[in-house]
């Protein structure tokens, strides 16, 4: 792709100082610029790189002040970021604009695929499953029967999607990830018996998955993630677990069967939450604590394992940290009362 700067000031209503003509094929940080490269500079601890950046263009604020020459031509905006940030979504929109069926995918014959769609090589849908409009499923994707994908959602290469399970609209699930795998229940009174798992998983609109994680599908029921759930990547969700609205997950958390999330929580990376719990709406949970008790108080912050309220964490910790300095100090006192005893 090839734009001149004078392309990208008028998409982004900037003003352009220098070259119009220079050609930009591709996006780089200004502390690594090179020619035919555009940049932003919105952070002012960066402000130094504006004068030896090799980028051909760089997006600035309006209201910055050059202290010497450049040799870029720049654009000037209202806000940087926003700007920089707009060209990499369209940007984005271009490079993963696919689209056509490979000769080499295979659909169902019972299955009902929508307008536009994109499979590639060695694609598998499966009896029934209905696939909507400009929905792209990359290579070596696997959609079981009986499965519902909404419009304009993207399945990653190696995405593996088990039979019922139900997917939004405008969803993004990255390589590796495997929906409606069996949930984790064995009966140990009965010879270790595996527990049928006949449920679903269901995936509401505008939600993110990311790379290599795991949902599992209900015993009975529907695991279920609301509208705007968003994961990172390495997280497992067991069976019956439900997930409010626009709440955010860190990497390598494990939440246990039939445990429920509330809205807009943000759990950190590495978080473990067992079964059958409750998390309030607007909980945060810090990066590694554990979660053994129901939190029902909305928009508190716990850390630690076993976790609790941040503020009394904090002090206990301090002594926590001094416990060896305190025992010795109990030590010293309760010797110094048997002489005195004594």
């Amino acid at each position: 792709m090839e734009f001149t700067a004078q392309q990208i000031a008028d998409l982004l209503n900037g003003q352009i100082e220098g070259d119009p003509t220079v050609k930009i094929t591709k996006l780089a940080k200004i502390e690594e610029g090179v020619e035919g490269a555009i940049s932003f500079l919105a952070n002012p601890k960066y402000t130094q790189y504006i004068y030896s950046t090799k980028a051909s263009l760089v997006i600035v604020n309006k209201d910055l002040v050059l202290n010497a020459p450049v040799s870029a031509t720049l654009v000037r905006v209202d806000s940087a970021e926003r700007a920089f940030a707009k060209l990499l979504e369209m940007y984005n929109q271009v490079k993963l604009n696919k689209s056509g069926i490979s000769k080499h995918a295979f659909i169902s014959e019972s299955a009902i695929i929508g307008d536009n769609i994109y499979l590639g090589e060695f694609a598998v849908i499966g009896e029934n499953s209905k696939i909507g409009n400009n929905v792209k499923i990359y290579p070596q994707v696997y959609i079981g029967e009986n499965v519902i994908i909404g419009d304009n959602t993207t399945l990653f290469a190696g995405v593996k999607i088990y039979s019922e399970t139900q997917i939004g609209k405008d969803c993004i699930i990255h390589s590796g990830t495997v929906i409606g795998s069996d949930g984790f229940r064995f009966n140990p009174q009965n010879d270790n018996q595996k527990i049928p798992q006949i449920g679903n998983v269901i995936i509401a609109d505008n939600v993110e998955i990311g790379a290599n994680c795991a949902i599992d599908r209900a015993t009975l029921g529907s695991t279920i993630l609301h509208k705007g759930v968003k994961f990172d990547n390495l997280i497992h969700i067991a069976h019956n677990v439900e997930v409010g609205e626009n709440t955010y997950i860190a990497a390598q958390c494990v939440i246990a069967g039939s445990t429920k999330i509330g809205k807009n929580c943000m759990l950190s990376g590495q978080v473990g939450i067992i079964g059958h719990l409750s998390i309030a709406d607007n909980t945060m949970i810090s990066a590694q604590s554990g979660i053994s008790k129901n939190n029902l108080k909305k928009g508190e912050i716990l850390m630690g394992s076993p976790a609790f309220e941040v503020g009394k964490y904090r002090k206990a910790y301090i002594h926590f940290r001094n416990l060896d300095a305190i025992v010795k100090r109990i030590d010293k006192l309760e010797n110094e009362k048997k002489m005195r005893n004594f």
